[in-house]
């Protein structure tokens, strides 16, 4: 290594560097001196390639050495650094940064530390030392206070003393980088040397006469402060924010720079500190505002608004011979402008109404901007405030005057006109920065640019047929073009077709796929617009049926392309069969082979499938023949493999074929299909076992179904179903398509009535292994048992009510699981049919109140209350008059009248008015009852009948909230809660103008009241958010003060032997988070989240398992919503989190203790996962320091993993 041939130098070094990556690589003592010493004096070689080669060796050599070697090597590089000749000063400086980016070791760390910060500090202060060797020392501190600073806690003073005095450097390259190394060493600061570093450097901005340059680089050094420490410059906004508006404001008219680093500062105060820069929004809206035109050397009389098209050309003249200066930067500060009004955008939902009124018009007019960059940022911006109007208005249709939509939608005509000016520039750039705002509007707006397409279809046809177009620029054509014809009606397009389909069917044709697959796809959409309904009437769609068919064919036939391109081609195709069918008649037998074709292949398989779906459904018929039998034959086997969406898929699409092609298919293969069927009907997956019972009741109720298949259903199908019948997860679309796969059955007549009968009543006898049939699973089956005796017809429904009657007379108490059953399925059959001809059906169902069982008293009512709903007259007064006399059974008779008056609010009966006085008198006699299920019932009574009668009921509710018993004013608030469901309702109207009365009651003294009130807030945000908007600036606050824990609600028992602590306050506080919650969903823009973290969550972070659970999911939304909130005080969250992923429940903890807890770190993970994901998280040490611990511990690294991954 020492040789004098630079080759051989070059090449041991090579071999050193070779040795030393070795895993199994140890040296000794004296090798250890050794190689130190000869890889410093390689450092120096003459040859620039040895040397660097030598600074490769330093990294596995700190890792393999011992740790005096590397603090005397450090020593010696200093040295060099310092005092050395210049030409090893560049190196020595690499050498030292390798070195502190490759020690981990925090001993390590601090034993180099130790002499190398007071070098460095010497390096940097020293009167006598040349700017290089200044800049060298600040860059590698920066680099070392980045990683370490927060070992370095007592030199922070001296550190931060010498790194002010340098801010006056006289040189722009130390200020430069003295800045960037405060900004290092600020995130590890403490709270008090933070603040005297932001007073020193308001200090200077605030003397006289300072010179420019030093003015600049303090407004540099603000902005990198608070970039560094995020939210902790908070408290400092008060003294610089105005000083900075002065100087933007006050700037002499060349000095740009200054401008574009005030603006940069305010920037970065909106995202990190959005809290204490509230009141200032106002100032920098307007500030940036006024800079984002900032234009002092250009004049816009150039640029009158002409939109003729016969100015084009002289447009594209006039903007050749435009004026250029390149001394000119004011477009520095235009960007800076935009970029802080999209950070206003960002942080402020709240005030978007203003910002549509003010920033709006003015963003539109800046599109004209003419640096190119800036154009873009104008054109981010624009899209951000587009973003944040979806956010905000997120699943609310309403337009009411001020909503940001309605808002919005006034500016369409604007926007387009000045977006096809920018569609007609050269610039590649500029288009497709053009094309994204559109895409966006579209996405927000959907059906706003009906009047404006014709002005737009000139742009998109340039941007896919010129030749200078880029791919990218294609893309964005396309994929705008496709979400305008997918969200317009049809006819709108129709004078265009012509104009769209020639570019888009070329586009078909190009070379890069991913522009293929998009044009493919918008041409799925233009087959839809062309042929909007079969008859087809008012457009002439013939002549387009063959070049489009010409162009998705040349792609479907060709194997050598990507997979996107395949997929899209197939299921296009699917589409233009289904919609053109009939004019392609000659042309079936050769594509259709082809989709069959492309069913055996893996890749392709699952979209021929859908392909076909969309073939079999359309209303054209189209020819099968030709391929019928082999898609049968492919579909039935694919029924058995193991992908699940591939299995869905051919559920439905044989469902398809078989009601519309049924009579071309041989029943041989339907009992095929019906063995493949049965396999999948099972509880594992529901989703799957409700298609293939449908499918199952299509084969059954097919013409010809032969008498083979009704074997094959009755040996193979009954049984599984039978087993399903049983499960407890059994619900919704599964249960449904159960019920009538029992209907299809009777009515196939394969089956006998009485069989199937009998094995549905046996299935709920208990097994003697298993123990009892779930509950859940004998609803399944009585609901199974009604709509089998409905499908029977009359006789035999009433020969099954009367063998159910007996079982109840029958009263032994050996039977109770036959009675519980008989009584629900009297109920559902009473709720399908009129049982009044069954005499004294009621008495006997009363009979079994007596029962000592609970759930056949809960069967009974339910079974009484059913039997009502066909046959008010007779059986409600009966239940009323009940009420009133059998003060014991007043709960179960308040039950059968709940199932009354739901199913009428459902069904949308009305009562008789006399009937309605009745319930009333004796429901809100029932208000104060002492028992809370009395009272809910009652509530929900209220509730439903107010979807019925609101008239009736809002005023008698109102009245109730200022009642003296808090039971009372609980149990109306709740009514409310029930009458405010999803779909709208005449109730709506009438509720609006009172809803504060009953929402007012948050801050009723009786904790209850006020969390009933919560709970209504919270429906009502969930379903109807439109009429709480005006009251939540007056409810939020009352809302977030009952998340905190309050000492008057916790009281200690004394048990005797030991004390226990009871907190009533916890269901409330668990209420109004989930309220929260909710609000986040629907009212964004109404919640200002930075008031809320700071106390509320981050205490709510801290409280019992009950209340961090829906402060996790809180968390985890915000941060998604709303991540500069967030990361304003991320600091703040990190420790609550922490503790809790860290607790270990007791020893003696009981297993659902442990299982909580274990509940309770994954939630606290996964908003820890949410939290990463968010960009500048890394500006927080906390946050860092806890994502290594978490990566360090394996049991945690493991869970979080596989929740990042879900």
């Amino acid at each position: 290594m020492t040789g004098k041939d630079k080759d051989y130098r070059y090449m041991a070094t090579s071999d050193l560097l070779n040795e030393l990556n070795k895993e199994g690589f140890k040296a000794d003592t004296d090798l250890e001196i050794k190689l130190s010493n000869i890889v410093l004096q390689q450092l120096d070689d003459v040859a620039g390639d040895v040397s660097g080669l030598a600074v490769k060796c330093l990294a596995p050599l700190v890792k393999k050495v011992s740790e005096a070697r590397v603090v005397e090597m450090t020593n010696k590089l200093c040295e060099k650094l310092l005092h050395g000749k210049d030409q090893h000063r560049d190196i020595a400086s690499i050498a030292l940064k390798t070195i502190a980016s490759e020690v981990t070791a925090i001993s390590l760390a601090q034993s180099i530390l130790v002499t190398l910060s007071p070098q460095l500090i010497k390096g940097i202060t020293s009167p006598g030392m040349s700017t290089e060797i200044k800049c060298e020392c600040l860059d590698i501190l920066c680099d070392v206070l980045h990683k370490f600073g927060n070992l370095m806690a007592n030199d922070h003073e001296l550190l931060l003393n010498a790194l002010l005095s340098q801010l006056n450097s006289n040189q722009a390259t130390v200020r430069k980088r003295t800045v960037s190394c405060i900004a290092s060493l600020a995130s590890s600061l403490s709270d008090d040397l933070l603040g005297k570093a932001t007073v020193e450097v308001v200090r200077k901005l605030r003397t006289k006469g300072t010179k420019p340059e030093m003015i600049r680089t303090n407004i540099q050094m603000i902005g990198a402060l608070s970039r560094a420490v995020g939210y902790r410059f908070g408290p400092h906004l008060g003294d610089t924010v105005p000083v900075l508006i002065n100087y933007c404001t006050s700037a002499s008219e060349n000095d740009e720079e200054l401008r574009e680093y005030g603006l940069q500062a305010l920037e970065s105060f909106l995202l990190r500190c959005p809290r204490d820069i509230y009141s200032y929004c106002d100032e920098i809206l307007h500030l940036a505002l006024e800079y984002l035109s900032y234009d002092p050397n250009f004049t816009d009389n150039m640029e009158e608004d002409t939109d003729d098209e016969s100015h084009e050309e002289e447009e594209d003249d006039e903007s050749e011979n435009e004026y250029t200066d390149d001394e000119d930067v004011s477009w520095k500060v235009r960007r800076a402008a935009a970029k802080c009004l999209a950070a206003l955008i960002v942080s402020r939902p709240e005030v978007l109404a203003k910002l549509y009124e003010e920033a709006c018009p003015k963003l539109i007019d800046r599109f004209k901007e003419r640096e190119e960059n800036v154009k873009m940022d104008v054109f981010n911006t624009f899209i951000e405030l587009l973003r944040q109007t979806g956010n905000v208005t997120k699943g609310k249709i309403d337009m009411n005057e001020s909503s940001p939509r309605w808002l919005l939608k006034q500016e369409v005509p604007k926007i387009v006109k000045s977006i096809n000016r920018q569609l007609r520039e050269k610039s590649i750039k500029t288009k497709v920065g053009a094309f994204s705002v559109l895409r966006e509007l579209v996405v927000v707006l959907p059906d706003c640019l009906s009047e404006q397409i014709g002005s737009l279809i000139p742009g998109i046809e340039k941007a896919l047929n010129d030749k200078s177009s880029t791919s990218n620029l294609k893309i964005e054509a396309l994929t705008f073009t496709r979400l305008v014809l997918a969200s317009h009606s049809p006819p709108v397009f129709h004078p265009y077709i012509k104009a769209l389909s020639s570019p888009v069917l070329s586009a078909v044709g190009e070379r890069y796929y991913k522009v293929t697959a998009e044009a493919l796809r918008v041409c799925g959409e233009l087959v839809r617009v062309v042929r909007p309904n079969i008859q087809g009437f008012g457009f002439d769609f013939k002549p387009y049926v063959r070049p489009i068919y010409n162009a998705i064919m040349s792609r479907l036939t060709n194997q050598d392309q990507d997979q996107e391109v395949k997929e899209c081609a197939i299921s296009c195709m699917g589409l233009v069969i289904s919609t053109f069918g009939d004019n392609l008649k000659t042309e079936l037998p050769v594509c259709l082979p082809v989709l069959v074709d492309r069913m055996g292949n893996e890749i392709t398989r699952l979209t021929a499938v859908k392909a076909f779906a969309v073939i079999a459904t359309s209303p054209l018929r189209i020819d099968l023949s030709c391929v019928l039998e082999n898609v049968i034959a492919e579909l039935t086997a694919f029924l058995r493999k193991a992908n699940r969406a591939l299995r869905q898929a051919t559920l439905g699409t044989l469902n398809y074929l078989i009601v519309a092609y049924g009579d071309q298919i041989g029943s041989s293969a339907y009992e095929v299909i019906i063995v493949e069927l049965s396999t999948l009907i099972s509880d594992s997956d529901l989703h799957m076992a409700a298609l293939a019972l449908e499918l199952c009741c299509t084969l059954m109720t097919d013409r010809k179904s032969s008498p083979n298949v009704g074997l094959a259903v009755r040996n193979k199908v009954l049984p599984q179903a039978l087993t399903l019948i049983k499960s407890p997860l059994l619900q919704g679309q599964a249960l449904l398509a159960l019920r009538n796969f029992f209907a299809a059955l009777v009515y196939s007549a394969n089956t006998s009535f009485d069989t199937l009968l009998d094995s549905l009543l046996s299935s709920a006898k208990p097994a003697p292994q298993s123990g009892g049939v779930a509950k859940k699973a004998l609803h399944s089956i009585a609901q199974c048992v009604a709509v089998l005796c409905l499908a029977a017809g009359d006789l035999k429904c009433s020969s099954t009510v009367d063998m159910l009657t007996e079982i109840l007379k029958d009263d032994s108490s050996t039977n109770s699981a036959k009675q519980h059953l008989a009584l629900l399925c009297l109920g559902e059959i009473g709720r399908r049919k009129d049982l009044s001809l069954h005499a004294n059906i009621e008495t006997i169902i009363i009979e079994s109140f007596q029962s000592p069982f609970e759930e056949i008293k809960s069967a009974a009512s339910y079974a009484l209350g059913n039997i009502a709903v066909s046959n008010l007259s007779k059986y409600l007064p009966f239940i009323l008059d009940q009420i009133d006399n059998q003060q014991k059974k007043q709960y179960l008779l308040l039950h059968s009248l709940k199932e009354v008056i739901v199913r009428q609010s459902v069904d949308k009966a009305e009562f008789q008015d006399s009937i309605v006085e009745k319930i009333l008198k004796l429901l809100f006699n029932h208000c104060e009852s002492d028992e809370e299920g009395v009272r809910n019932v009652v509530a929900e009574c209220l509730g439903k009948i107010a979807l019925v009668e609101p008239a009736k009921l809002v005023p008698a509710l109102k009245v109730r909230t200022t009642s003296p018993a808090a039971f009372t004013r609980a149990t109306v608030v709740i009514a409310v809660k029930y009458s405010i469901v999803e779909r709208p309702e005449k109730i709506d109207e009438i509720i609006y103008p009172e809803i504060s009365s009953f929402l007012m009651l948050i801050k009723d003294h009786d904790r209850h009241v006020r969390r009933a009130a919560i709970l209504a807030l919270s429906t009502f945000a969930h379903n109807k958010p439109n009429l709480i908007k005006g009251l939540l600036p007056e409810l939020l606050p009352l809302l977030y003060d009952q998340t905190i824990v309050k000492q008057e609600l916790i009281r200690t028992v004394d048990l005797g032997p030991f004390k226990h602590i009871v907190d009533d306050g916890l269901e409330l506080r668990k209420a109004a988070f989930e309220c929260v919650d909710t609000l986040l969903d629907s009212c964004l823009d109404q919640v200002n989240p930075s008031s809320f973290i700071v106390p509320y969550l981050k205490s709510g972070l801290d409280d019992h398992y009950d209340v961090k659970m829906p402060c996790h999911l809180i968390l985890s939304k915000l941060a998604d919503k709303c991540p500069s909130a967030v990361l304003a005080v991320l600091d703040s969250l990190v420790d609550p989190l922490q503790k809790t992923i860290n607790f270990k429940p007791k020893q003696v903890a009981v297993k659902q203790e442990v299982d909580r807890n274990e509940d309770m770190i994954r939630s606290a993970l996964r908003a820890i996962a949410s939290l990463n994901r968010i960009s500048g998280g890394d500006c927080s040490l906390k946050f860092k320091n806890l994502m290594s611990e978490i990566s360090k511990s394996p049991t945690l690294w493991d869970k979080y993993y596989s929740i990042r991954n879900e």
